[in-house]
């Protein structure tokens, strides 16, 4: 199938909790629990633990209602602000956040997170931390320059992004521009965190396929390099799974932190 008549993440409606059963469940046949979370979990937790990435205010760009990425970064963050490009990603998360019956279950990253960093006997606590910090889960429209318009967001000290800018962009030069617009809402000196897949070019979700866009490591550093980002850590790990749902490579994370405007 041409790659041109895949259908966008954030223009055509897909089954959210599908992806989240095939990609990021606690199921015994879920055959990317390496690659979509102990690898990501792993590297937040060692990135954080650092002790540099800090601040008042962390804005998340991710796909789906994803969760996991926001563990190690609750204990550095007074306000979670989290970004969505549609509405069942918002209904998702906040079912999640409020508690409520039928909501996803992100226990099992929870103990991977308590794994990681020593700490596997405050788990509800971790969780409890999570959706106190997580304030505002906002929609955003990608086609406006002001991502949230009509409401001016304050600058973040720290961005994750994790596979947003793979699903969204139709190609590079749209990769580029995304990037450039996210930024934006950086404060100079902020940290930005990429999570992605390499050379992937699709996504089923039931009888859909999604776009994906391929490229590799060296245009992610690139890129980032390009809109004024020095890179601080990058780690890539070989894909460790076999499934005809995606043909992703390789998963990359990279923590960049925005230069200092002079």
């Amino acid at each position: 199938m041409d790659s041109s008549t895949h259908k966008l993440y954030h223009v055509h409606d897909c089954d959210i909790r599908q992806v989240l059963d095939s990609c990021f469940s606690d199921k015994s046949d879920m055959v990317f629990r390496e690659d979509s979370l102990i690898f990501p979990i792993e590297n937040l937790t060692k990135t954080f633990k650092l002790g540099h990435i800090k601040g008042d205010i962390l804005i998340d760009l991710s796909c789906n209602s994803l969760v996991h990425q926001l563990y190690s970064a609750c204990e550095f963050f007074k306000h979670i602000i989290v970004l969505k490009v549609n509405d069942r990603c918002i209904l998702e998360l906040k079912r999640w956040v409020d508690r409520r019956t039928g909501a996803f279950y992100w226990g099992h990253a929870a103990k991977l997170h308590g794994y990681f960093t020593g700490k596997s006997d405050q788990l509800q606590d971790k969780e409890g931390k999570v959706r106190s910090a997580l304030q505002h889960v906002m929609k955003c429209d990608l086609a406006k320059e002001n991502m949230t318009e009509p409401i001016d967001l304050p600058s973040a000290d720290c961005i994750i992004s994790a596979w947003l800018l793979d699903a969204i962009s139709k190609d590079q030069d749209e990769y580029i521009q995304y990037l450039r617009k996210f930024s934006k809402l950086l404060k100079p000196g902020g940290h930005f965190i990429l999570i992605g897949c390499l050379y992937t070019t699709y996504f089923i979700v039931g009888k859909d396929r999604l776009h994906m866009l391929r490229y590799d490591e060296d245009f992610a550093r690139k890129a980032l390099v390009g809109e004024g980002f020095v890179i601080d850590f990058c780690e890539v790990k070989k894909r460790s799974n076999v499934s005809d749902i995606t043909d992703y490579k390789a998963i990359i994370f990279i923590a960049a932190h925005k230069k200092m405007e002079t």
